[in-house]
Parts: structure tokens; sequence; C-alpha cells
């Protein structure tokens, strides 16, 4: 075989299990919008997109949405090549696309209506809406319908209907544990608008920083950020970059814990005598405004009425979570003042605190939003309860008449698939909230927790994930389907690099730096079957501070590894052939390259000390993909394993399953799920390919259930 037919081999077999993801022939696959529309319906035919193409502006007109437009046109210049050099004023029936806007803008706000009507025929495509917030949703929708042919750019005819699900579909920044700098913001700012995310909730102090600038109290941050902080300035001009795109910016100043920021420069608000210095380590830490002075009500009330002249929202977050209550109980005089008020423990006392940190919001026009810790009988109606505990606790909150947002199962750091978090609902199907108690359920927040994520990585924590979260946010509860939203979060993961987003192109650029002088495409086999630890495992397996370089293989690696998803799909795919099992090449491809990598990744291995530690998952991707292989000779054959080839497979397995430099091989279970066809061919021979998939799928997580206990 020559060279070149060896690749068109290589080729083919790896487009069955890797598929392209780019523009088909076939119309079924070019509807990749995401978030899906409310209505839409599919016309035959297509409006070119050419020299001819031209925009007219029907009804009120302002700046902010000329700009809009005119930002809409550059991006498709860029996209097409095709540029549309002016707008008509007049005669909009010789325009190709009428843009028809109805009231005049105004300040994003929860009330806003953001629908919008589209219709795109071979003559003319017009996209309507009732204010320019909606038609900064139907430009993105219009954006995502662009589609080309060689030099053929068109839009495919179609009529769309289309409305938020919830009205808060938010994305938490935490600048705090790891600075951000502006252009961060900004292009993850330019993603939300793209799928129709509508709030940016700003955390902008913890213990580990304190990244505003203050006027009335420069202390705050001379001392509490390490000279990472943002200008009053540059917060107008990320303001007015987020209103440009129907964002909203609510920011966090968290209190009355996680405050050793504040305090380094003004000790007299602690609970207990400083001095006190920058966290560098991360979690709950005991320092915590004192509740009890009027002092310290007096100091955060002129803070906030500084803050809320420069934040427009009519919302302003005050965290008010994980406070550990230690300080307090260790200071006499707040147990004095607990006992005098007949407050009946820290709960009670910090009930009191939000209470009178709700005034001072009210009195500056703004309503409170807080973690569920804040929920308490003594607070006001309208404050906004953010539920990082569950659908559950929302649902209380809602029921006791409290407006809410949820944020649990859309933690970003969590490291959880795509998937998981698409299947989390603010309002479950099995809800029995009345609809005036839905009424009360806002919507929700992905949250980008940064204790391990600095500029270079963020972007890649963030997308292409918080698509799918974007979308349970925006489209029907009834669009389900996850299949399909893999395929369309792939098409727009790829499109968000035009706004400079990282979160493809740091992935190479990290891999390269830790081959060093090799070729990367050796480490690249394996951190693409990797994925990092869940949930808080990095916690204890290293030992951590905001100053530790983010610069490994955990950082490099993704949080779902889309090689180890179509690999399962592959696997899924071969064994409902059973017992035919005909379409084991593309499964026994990729097992081939697993198994030889290991040989070809020890130079890097032994060079780098970064990647050093990776040494024995190499190893264990290597011995794990040869098993594999042997469960596919087995099942091909239609003789079942030995049973000492079972056992010794389930060892391998469990081993290579086990987390190591804070990675796990993500390709095991279908691995596994291979190894267990083979071990009970006798048994699943005689059940529908269904049902084989069922029952091994079972096995598999009952195997992954074990492993973790």
């Amino acid at each position: 075989m020559t060279k070149f037919s060896l690749f068109l081999s290589v080729l083919s077999v790896s487009s069955l299990l890797f598929p392209s993801n780019g523009w088909s022939a076939d119309r079924s696959q070019q509807r990749n919008l995401i978030p899906l529309p409310a209505e839409l319906t599919w016309q035959e035919g297509e409006l070119p997109i050419d020299s001819n193409f031209m925009v007219a502006l029907e009804g009120r007109k302002d700046s902010s949405l000329e700009g809009a437009v005119q930002r809409w046109l550059d991006r498709l210049a860029k996209r097409t090549g095709v540029r549309v050099s002016k707008m008509i004023q007049a005669s909009p029936e010789q325009a190709k696309f009428v843009i028809q806007c109805e009231g005049e803008g105004k300040a994003p706000s929860v009330l806003q209506d953001e629908s919008y009507s589209l219709a795109v025929t071979t003559l003319q495509a017009r996209l309507s809406a009732p204010n320019p917030l909606g038609i900064l949703r139907g430009l993105e929708t219009l954006m995502q319908l662009v589609r080309s042919h060689g030099k053929r750019h068109m839009l495919p005819c179609v009529t769309i209907q289309d409305r938020p699900r919830f009205r808060w579909r938010g994305l938490l920044i935490d600048v705090a544990r790891h600075w951000q700098p502006v252009e961060v913001i900004k292009r993850n700012l330019d993603g939300m608008a793209a799928v129709k995310m509508n709030v940016l909730h700003w955390h902008l102090t913890d213990d580990q920083g304190f990244r505003i600038e203050s006027r009335k109290f420069p202390k705050l941050q001379e001392h509490g950020s390490d000279g990472k902080y943002y200008t009053q300035l540059q917060v107008q001009e990320l303001l007015a970059y987020a209103q440009e795109r129907g964002i909203r910016v609510i920011p966090e100043f968290d209190m009355p814990g996680h405050v050793t920021s504040w305090l380094v420069g003004h000790p007299e608000l602690a609970s207990a005598p400083g001095p006190y210095q920058i966290e560098r380590t991360f979690g709950i830490k005991d320092p915590t405004f004192d509740p009890t002075r009027e002092e310290v009500y007096q100091f955060i009330e002129a803070f906030l009425g500084e803050m809320a002249k420069l934040f427009p929202d009519e919302y302003l977050h005050i965290g008010g979570d994980e406070v550990n209550g230690k300080q307090w109980n260790q200071n006499s005089k707040i147990q004095e003042f607990i006992h005098e008020h007949n407050l009946k423990d820290n709960h009670d006392l910090q009930a009191y605190f939000n209470s009178r940190l709700s005034q001072i919001l009210t009195k500056q026009g703004k309503k409170m939003v807080g973690w569920d810790e804040i929920l308490h009988p003594q607070l006001p109606k309208n404050i906004v309860v953010q539920s990082w505990r569950g659908p559950v606790a929302l649902a209380h909150a809602a029921k006791t008449g409290y407006d809410g947002i949820l944020s649990y199962g859309y933690y970003l750091d969590h490291i959880r698939t795509a998937a998981f978090h698409y299947n989390v609902d603010p309002i479950p199907s099995n809800s029995d909230l009345t609809a005036e108690q839905r009424a009360h359920i806002l919507g929700g927040e992905a949250a980008m927790w940064s204790e391990y994520v600095t500029s270079e990585t963020i972007d890649s924590r963030i997308w292409p994930r918080t698509i799918a979260i974007a979308e349970r946010f925006w489209s029907p509860a009834s669009i389900q389907a996850v299949v399909d939203m893999y395929r369309r979060l792939e098409v727009e993961s790829i499109r968000l690099e035009e706004f400079g987003l990282t979160h493809r192109s740091n992935y190479a650029t990290m891999l390269q730096r830790l081959a060093g002088k090799y070729t990367v495409e050796s480490l690249k086999v394996l951190a693409d079957v990797v994925e990092p630890v869940k949930l808080y495992a990095r916690e204890s397996a290293h030992h951590y501070t905001s100053e530790t370089p983010l610069n490994r293989l955990v950082d490099a690696a993704r949080p779902e590894s889309d090689t180890a998803r179509l690999f399962r799909n592959a696997v899924d795919q071969f064994l409902k052939d059973a017992p035919r099992v005909g379409r084991s090449q593309e499964v026994q491809f990729v097992l081939t390259r697993w198994r030889n990598n290991d040989k070809k990744l020890r130079p890097i291995l032994e060079q780098s000390e970064l990647v050093a530690e990776a040494a024995p998952l190499s190893r264990d991707l290597s011995t794990a993909a040869k098993l594999g292989l042997e469960a596919v000779k087995f099942l091909k054959s239609g003789q079942p394993a030995s049973v000492s080839w079972q056992d010794e497979g389930r060892r391998i397995l469990d081993r290579a399953q086990e987390p190591r430099a804070e990675v796990e091989i993500a390709v095991i279970p279908g691995i596994r799920k291979l190894v267990l066809a083979a071990s009970q061919l006798e048994k699943l021979k005689g059940l529908p390919a269904a049902d084989w998939n069922r029952e091994l799928d079972s096995q598999v997580e009952a195997s992954k259930r074990k492993l973790e206990k």
C-alpha cells in the first residue's frame, strides 16, 4: 500500500468515527440553529447573498440599532466576503433584507420583550421586533442561517416566530480568584450575545481579590488587588459594550463572608482584629464583616452608593454564601448582640445583616440578589434568590413568593458534560409549581468559578458547553434531543472563534508548549481522550494557590472529550449490529492508534517534567486499547472470552479508570462496554440489540459508581 492510499484509508475510517462538522448538501444537516427558536417552519428555496444584498431599516431608528446592524454586516463580510457598503434609507421594497423595529431602544431589563419574527423568501428577508433588543436576537439567528457552497452564499427560506422561555439567562464570571483582563470579558460578552444570553454576573470581590476601583475608598483596590482591578472608566466601557449586545451586567460584592480582600485595607470592618492579607488559597475562610456595628453599615452604604451610580441595572448581587461563623462565635460582643436582639443563631444574625443591606439597596434604587443562604422571612419579596442547592430549593423560594434563578447543575468548574448541563432544567418536568409560582422562576446562570482557570484557559471552560445551557434557557422545554444538540453545538463552537474566543485555539498552543521540541501529535492523541477530574477533586489532589501556574495537561485538557463521546457512539453502533458485528473497522482503527501511541509519546514524557506525570495514563491507555482490540476479535468470531481473560480485563480497566495527574481517561467506559460484551456473548446473543446495549450500559455505570466509592 502506498503512503497516499494509506492516507486515504485512514481518512476514510476516521471520518466514520469523527464525521466532518462542515456544511452538508443535505438540508437536514444545515439546520444548525442553536438555541432553537420557539416556532420554526422551513420553506423551499433560498435567498442569495451577493453584491445586491442591501439592507433597509424601517420604523424607529437610533444609533444603537444602526451600530448593531453595522456589526452584523461586518461579520457577514468576514464570513462570506460579501461587503454591503450602505443601508437604504428609503424604498425598502428594493432591499434584500428589511429590518423593522417598532419601538425605541432602552437599557436592557429583566422585563424587556426579546421576541422577534423572521421570514426569509427567495426575494427578501424580513426581521421585525417590538424593540432593538428583539432585533439583536433575530440578527444572531439570521447569522446562524448563513450558508456557503463554494463561492455561493445564501440564506435558506424559513419562517420563525421566536421568544425566550426564561427572562434571565446568565453567565457568572469570577474575576476575583484569578484576574481576567478586559479583553477576556469582551470576547465572552460577544459569545454570550451570539447564543442569546442576556446577563453577565460579574463576581468582582472575594478573599483572593478586590477587582474594582472605588474612588471613595481607594484602599480597597490599592491593598486588596495586587494591582489587578478594573478602573471605573474600564467598567463604563464594558457596560456600554454589554448594552450594545443586549446584555445586562450585575455586579457581585460578596458579603458578609468572602471579604478578606476588603479587610486588607479596612480591617476595622472585620469581626476579629487584623491585620489581614490577601488570601492565596481557596475554600471557605473565617473573615467576616461585623454585622453588629453601625460603622460597618455606614461604610457599606457609602460604597454601594458609589457602585449603584456606576452600574445601571436594577439588581445588585451581595453574595451571602458560605459564612462559617467562626469569627462571630469567638467575638463576645457579637454574641451579646445576638442575645440582646433575641436572635436564635448565626443564621438569624446573617438575616439581620441582609435585612439592613436590603434597606441600603432600596435607598439606592436597587434590588438584592443573593445565594440560597439569604432566604429568610425577614427579607422583602422583591429580592432574587440564586440557588446552588438545586431545583427543590428554588421551588421552595418560588412557593414562598420569591423570585429565583438556578445555578445548580450549571457550575462549569465541575467539569461536567454538555449533556449533563442540558438535562438540568430550572423548572423540571415533574415540577408541582402552579403557573403563578412558575412565574417566580426567572431563569438561570452558568457559573464559571475561577480557582483553576487563567485568562489562557477560561474560554475552554466556558465554551462550548455554555451553548447547551443557553439553549436550555431560551428554547422550549420540549427541545431535548441530546445527539442533535451536540451536532449543532459543534458548528456554533467553530463560529464563536470569529470573536477571538480561544476555547479551541489555545488547546493546540498549550499542548505544543508541553511537547517542547517534539511534534505534538502523540501528546494530542492522549490529551484528546482525557478529561480533568470532576467536581472538587483538584482540591485534594494538589496544593493550589492563586499563584500556582495552571499549565499542565489537566489545564490543557478539554472539560469534555469529544473523542470519548464519539468513540462511545461508534461502540454502540458496532454492538447494535450484533450478532453480525459487521461495523468494527472504525472502532479497531482508533483502538490500534491508542495502543501504539505510548511508544510514540515516550520521548515527550521523558523530557518534560510537566508531562512526565502522565506516563501511567499513557501506559494504561495502551493496555486498555489492546484489551479492546481483543474484545472486538472475540465479538467478530462469535466465541466468548475465557473467565481468566474477563478477570484480567476487569483489573486492567479498573486501574485505567482511576484518575492520575488530575485527569481521567474518558474512553475507558467505551472500552469496558466492548469487554463486557465479549465476556457475556452467549448471554446477550438472544437479546434484541437495543436490550443488549441497555444491559451493557447499566453494567458500565455500575462499575463506574463502584470505583467512585
